[in-house]
This record gives structure tokens, C-alpha cells and sequence, in this order.
């Protein structure tokens, strides 16, 4: 638990709920807002941002790269020990609560594009599944037991806990019907779930986005999404809840024990926005994390310096942070996770934006051929800070060279038998 009993620093930028922004947000439930968001193309800048991601969405899928070529043959099936009859029960059992309607709108091919339509806004932008402040007591928990039987238990806890700030935000705001601890949406993937044939979920909502691939006892968890603002509850039920601060911590413990001249080659920018910085390389929405929604075939050139060339209290460093993003895996999955990542480290990089005293807000990146997760500190969307700060966080993980969804390993599932004979009576 967290020690609430000075002012959280958040708190001196609480909006002005008299505003037209809050007033009719206040009035709306999260279709209406988000059709007002459609209609109204307010505000222009992510407005501006949304009609650019269908854009992206229109491409077929490739993969995060580091050059614009996916390289070949970096992942392969494996048994990773999850627990995947448990996991299928729960879906099953979830899908089963469900009425025929619900029944309709929850399942979408195995190789739909709609895996790539989740975002982390607390706009409802694409209204697919059921989303669990609308649905019985008794399906939403059911849809949470999915979350548990294919999480971790720190992992599934990682989530709850950015769910109950998602809800904290919205009483800030008092906007409870668009962003409440279950404005999530669910969908599955697949013809149903199954211990033997692939299948999926998405999960997503506003700061929370977790995408899941099955195949037998083998999961892909990627790409994923979590953020907070504030990253700290301080009143209410679930008043201490904190969530991000590991990665942060290990993050700048990191940085700060390189030596002068490592850290000059990790630095990439000096200023959170940097003048230095070429256009694009900033976004009001996104500000420094490149790999968000719809970036699912974005070029990221490495930068920074090599993880290979670090200490061996630094690379334990690096261990640290990727076993944090790494948290949602179920212990087995997470463990092989990080020793194929581990295998990577004389082609691992790592590189920060801004400063690295103790106070400063910042960005870090760690990429290689299988694995890129992003931490950025934010200024304010609901809060008025205009300069990023440490209670306002995004982090997210990829699997570039095709690894996001699962995609790389599909080609590798064998497929139903081509050939075919009648042996009928003619």
C-alpha cells in the first residue's frame, strides 16, 4: 500500500468539472460520446489522429520492424506449460451466461483484422463483444475469471488495478459512464475456445488493452497496452491502489547507473519535446511511445546502446524491467518468454528521452528482433498539467517481426487436410 497521507501531487490539477468539455460529458453515455467525437471531429488533433489509424488499418497486416523487413523464423511452437483447460473452461462458461445476441456480436474470425482495431482512448471507437459495465453481475464476472485463468496472478491483479484507476478517473471527472472500473469491451477470436485448435481474446478499454493468442498450451500475449493518470488512488474503496511503479523505478535506476559517456549514447533526445526531435516524431496523443493503436506495421529504427555491452548489475537491470512487462504471462510462459529475449541481447537495445534526475519525467524504449516495450511519462488529458508528469504514465509491449496476434506462429499450426474423396454411394 501506498502512503496517502500528504496531498497527492495530481491533486493541484484537478480540471474545472464547469467547463463545456465536463458538463456534457457529464450527460453522455460512452456511445453518444463517442459518436459526438465522430461527428463533431473534436478534438481536431485526435480526431486528426483516429482517421489516420484507419489509414493504417487499411494496410494488410506486416509486423513491427526495425528496417521495413520482417525477419523470418525468430519464433516457433512450443509447449509453455499455461494452463490452457482452465482458460477454456472460463471462456466457455462466459460465452455460455451470453444470450444469442450477445452470442453474435462476441465472435470474429481467427484472422479478422478487427484484432487490430483496440485502443487505449476512453473513446468507444470500435464497439465490438460485449462491454462489461453492460452486462449481468453474473457475465461480467465470468469475463473476469477469463482474465484470471489466463493471467498471472500478479498480472491479473497488474490489470484489475488499472481498471479501479480507469474508475477513480471518472469519478474525478464525474464522467462515470464513459470511463468506470468496467468500461471494457471483450471479444474472442475463433470459432470457439478450444485446448486444441487457435483462439483468442481482446480486452480493451481506456488504459487497458491485452491481446491474447491461444494455441494449445502456447500463449501470445501482444501487443498490450497500460497507462494511468492518475497512477495513484488516494481516496475512496480502493484508496492505495498504485500501479507502473516498478517499471518506472527500474527504468530510471537503469539510466542512472550508466556511466557518463553510455548514458550520452542512451540519450537520444535531451528534452521531452525536443526541438531536435523530426516531425512526427511527437504526437498529442502518443507524445514520445511510437507502437500504440493501429502502429501494428511501424519501422522503429534501433537507438541507444547495446544491452550487451552493459554490466552484469545492469543486464539484471534490464531482466527486471522485462520480467514487469512480462507480468501479465502466466509464470511458465513468462520464464521462456524472457530466456528467447534474454538469447537476444547482443542485438537489444536501449535508449531514454529527457532527464534522469530523480524528479524527472522521461521516456525508455528496450527493442530487439523479438521484443520492443515502450514507458513514457504524460501531461495531461483530464489533468491540467501541461508538461508530462510521473503521475500520468503509458507503457506497452509489441513482439515485432510479425509476433504480434500470434501472427508468426499461425503459418506454423498445421491446417486441415487439403486433399478430399467422396467415399459415398454415388
Amino acid at each position: 500500500m501506498t502512503d496517502t497521507s500528504e496531498v497527492s501531487p495530481f491533486r493541484v490539477h484537478l480540471p474545472d468539472l464547469s467547463i463545456p468539455r465536463f458538463t456534457t460529458m457529464k450527460q453522455q453515455d460512452c456511445r453518444q460520446y463517442a459518436n459526438a467525437f465522430k461527428e463533431n471531429a473534436a478534438p481536431p488533433w485526435l480526431h486528426a489522429l483516429y482517421m489516420h489509424w484507419l489509414k493504417l488499418l487499411a494496410e494488410p497486416f506486416k509486423g513491427v520492424t526495425s528496417d521495413g523487413q520482417v525477419r523470418p523464423g525468430l519464433f516457433t511452437l512450443q509447449d509453455e506449460g499455461i494452463p490452457i483447460d482452465e482458460i477454456v473452461t472460463a471462456a466457455s462458461r462466459a460465452v455460455d451466461l451470453m444470450s444469442e445476441s450477445q452470442r453474435e456480436r462476441i465472435f470474429y474470425h481467427i484472422d479478422s483484422a478487427e484484432w487490430r482495431t483496440w485502443s487505449n482512448p476512453e473513446f468507444l471507437l470500435s464497439d465490438k463483444g460485449v462491454r462489461l459495465d453492460e452486462v449481468s453481475v453474473e457475465l461480467r464476472d465470468a469475463i473476469l475469471a477469463v482474465l484470471r485463468a489466463s493471467l498471472s496472478a500478479e498480472g491479473y491483479d497488474k490489470a484489475i488495478g488499472a481498471m479501479r484507476v480507469n474508475g477513480f478517473l471518472g469519478e474525478l471527472v464525474k464522467a462515470p459512464a464513459i470511463m468506470n472500473e468496467f468500461s471494457y469491451n471483450f471479444v474472442l477470436f475463433g470459432k470457439a475456445p478450444s485446448s486444441s485448435e487457435p483462439w483468442g481474446f481482446s480486452f480493451y478499454g481506456h488504459h487497458l488493452c491485452l491481446n491474447a493468442f491461444f494455441y494449445k498450451s502456447q500463449v501470445v500475449l501482444s501487443p498490450w497496452f497500460t497507462g494511468a493518470e492518475p497512477n495513484l488512488i488516494d481516496d475512496g474503496p480502493y484508496k492505495g491502489t498504485r500501479i507502473l511503479q516498478e517499471e518506472e523505478t527500474l527504468g530510471l535506476q537503469l539510466m542512472q547507473s550508466l556511466p557518463a559517456e553510455v548514458q550520452g549514447r542512451a540519450r537520444v533526445y535531451e528534452k521531452l519535446k525536443d526541438p531536435a526531435m523530426p516531425h512526427g516524431r511527437w504526437n498529442h496523443d502518443d507524445q514520445r511511445h511510437l507502437l500504440g493503436a493501429y502502429r501494428d506495421n511501424r519501422v522503429v529504427p534501433y537507438e541507444g546502446v547495446l544491452v550487451s555491452e552493459l554490466t552484469a548489475e545492469q543486464k539484471a537491470l534490464v531482466d527486471g524491467i522485462l520480467n514487469q512487462y512480462l507480468l501479465y504471462l502466466p509464470e511458465a510462459a513468462r520464464a521462456a518468454r524472457l530466456a528467447h529475449i534474454q538469447s537476444w541481447y547482443q542485438e537489444t537495445y536501449f535508449c531514454w528521452i529527457g532527464g534522469f534526475d530523480d524528479a524527472d519525467p522521461f521516456y525508455y524504449r528496450i527493442q530487439s528482433p523479438v521484443i520492443v516495450v515502450e514507458f513514457d511519462h504524460h501531461s495531461g488529458v483530464f489533468l491540467t498539467n501541461k508538461e508530462p508528469a510521473k503521475f500520468h504514465i503509458h507503457t506497452l509491449l509489441r513482439t515485432p517481426n510479425g509476433g504480434d496476434y500470434g501472427m508468426a506462429l499461425r503459418p506454423l499450426i498445421p491446417g486441415v487436410e487439403q486433399k478430399f474423396q467422396w467415399d459415398g454411394v454415388m
